[in-house]
């Protein structure tokens, strides 16, 4: 792909305190369906995820585990390459902050921030919350009848007093107000801009970027007392797996700045204030976009373990089916809002969305094909007007879904393939095909031919969301690989009569209840 437009995605690094769950899973899905999608649209694609490995709560972790801090890490960093295969995500690298590449990545960036005036030598006091890995000020937390402090996010917070370096996050207030009035896309949906904005103008203080009170992390350059805060660390992983510090050549180059970053928006202030600051700081340029998505609930609860409602992808999949579950979690909400997963939501999307409109649709115009047009594409005579809108809607759908997905509305994209949908099946019972087979089988043929040609259209834009299914629906269409890029979609692609088509295959089956005993 030399020479083709290039596009670099990123999942946040998931921190290996815990086992993946649907929010992981939800994430990085709609990563994957952008980077699916960008690559059928001639983009070279550079997709990252990984494991987010060091600090004070993975020591903590590991220690009640009994174990050593990296073998706790490698152990639980392969619960979420397992999700990769689980959830058939299409990533180009996996990073994990334990490697090597990861940790002179970081050095550099701590040694070429520190050249450039912008870290200093201090002592910290203040609350600190080790579940965040985040430090907050009085005016953040509320104090429990017991005394305890307590974050805006739940956590518990400790008073901590040490040594540390800092990082003159102070000075960057008014370049941050500046570069977000710049780059008004720069972080979405619109509403989160408007919060970071506000937390930014109510004043930024100096971050203390080091700590001495546990050994887990990268020992800042020079001065091994102070290990690197866990967020200057993470962080950098997205500069790390394009190359940094080389960044005259190569991926860097190539790849730099990153067009998304996707978080979840417990998240949002360290990659729309930390990231871009110590990246301009360093002299380095700022990613494109940072888009930060709801949470989810089940059945109207919040994920927690005490309640032990907290949903493992693979429950889902082996429950519902891998591509029910990817159209599920995508289409459900608009995406960027909270969501919540209820088993009968899910149960009325498979069998309404996809076992109603799309499977039905499929089956039963590749059915008639096969038993009325000698199972192959059928000859079309000359085009109605209700022929030429249902094609001309099947046309237009590349041009929306772009736009849509440029602004990772996930949720608008499959909204207009339904509707498509909805026409196509609309048009069959408009023109009852089963009738002009004994009436006029020349017009019956032109009709299943529109069809087909309209399902083609659907099983190639569907490709980034349900990649499996959308395979099997262009293998019945007599569709080798070769001709499921975006540059077949519209006329110059279109099916050729006399195809050989195989035997029609249902392609999303029901979702029965298993009867209770």
């Amino acid at each position: 792909m030399a020479g083709s437009k290039t596009y670099y995605l990123t999942t946040p690094i998931y921190y290996v305190n815990d086992v993946p769950h649907i929010g992981h899973a939800y994430t990085t899905l709609a990563c994957d369906v952008l980077a699916r999608f960008m690559r059928l649209d001639g983009y070279d694609v550079r997709f990252l995820t990984g494991t987010d490995e060091h600090g004070q709560k993975v020591e903590k972790s590991a220690l009640a585990a009994g174990v050593e801090p990296q073998a706790f890490t490698d152990r639980v960093s392969q619960n979420f390459r397992d999700l990769v295969g689980l959830m058939n995500y299409s990533n180009d690298d996996f990073i994990r902050t334990t490697e090597p590449r990861h940790i002179k990545s970081v050095q550099a960036l701590w040694t070429r921030l520190q050249e450039r005036g912008e870290i200093y030598l201090g002592s910290y006091a203040g609350w600190y919350s080790v579940r965040d890995e985040a430090f907050y000020g009085e005016d953040e937390l509320t104090t429990t009848p017991t005394g305890r402090k307590i974050a805006p996010t739940g956590a518990e917070c400790e008073w901590v007093e040490e040594p540390s370096y800092f990082f003159r996050l102070s000075a960057w207030q008014d370049r941050l107000l500046e570069f977000y009035e710049q780059n008004p896309n720069f972080i979405l949906p619109p509403g989160k801009r408007n919060e970071v904005m506000a937390f930014v103008k109510a004043g930024l203080k100096d971050l203390s970027i080091s700590r001495t009170t546990f050994k887990w992390g990268i020992p800042v350059p020079g001065d091994e007392a102070h290990i690197m805060y866990v967020w200057l660390d993470a962080l950098t992983n997205y500069i790390t797996a394009v190359g940094y510090p080389e960044t005259e050549g190569g991926d860097y180059a190539k790849y730099w700045p990153a067009d998304l970053h996707m978080v979840g928006k417990d998240i949002l202030r360290f990659h729309t204030i930390y990231w871009p600051a110590f990246l301009m700081a360093a002299g380095l340029q700022p990613p494109k976009r940072v888009f930060a998505h709801g949470w989810w609930t089940i059945e109207g609860q919040k994920m927690s373990k005490s309640l032990g409602n907290v949903i493992a992808p693979e429950t889902l999949v082996n429950t519902y089916g891998l591509e029910q579950t990817r159209y599920f979690l995508l289409r459900e909400v608009p995406f960027g809002n909270d969501g919540d997963f209820s088993h009968r939501a899910m149960v009325n999307r498979i069998n309404g969305d996809l076992a109603n409109d799309y499977g039905n649709l499929v089956q039963r115009v590749l059915s008639m094909i096969g038993k009325n047009c000698g199972a192959a594409v059928p000859q079309p005579g000359p085009f109605t007007e209700a022929d030429e809108r249902l094609l001309g809607s099947a046309h237009a759908l590349l041009d929306t879904v772009r736009r849509e997905i440029q602004v990772q509305a996930f949720h608008k994209v499959l909204d207009a393939l339904w509707a498509v949908i909805g026409d196509a099946n609309r048009y069959v019972d408009e023109q009852a095909p089963w009738a002009l087979r004994k009436t006029d089988p020349a017009r019956m043929g032109t009709v299943l031919y529109v069809l087909a040609e309209t399902i083609r259209h659907l099983g190639i834009l569907t490709q980034p969301i349900m990649p499996a299914a959308s395979a099997r629906i262009l293998e019945l269409l007599g569709q080798g690989e070769d001709a499921r890029g975006f540059g077949r979609l519209g006329p110059a692609g279109a099916l050729v009569a006399g195809t050989p088509l195989p035997i029609p295959q249902g392609v999303f089956p029901r979702y029965v209840e298993e009867a209770k005993n």
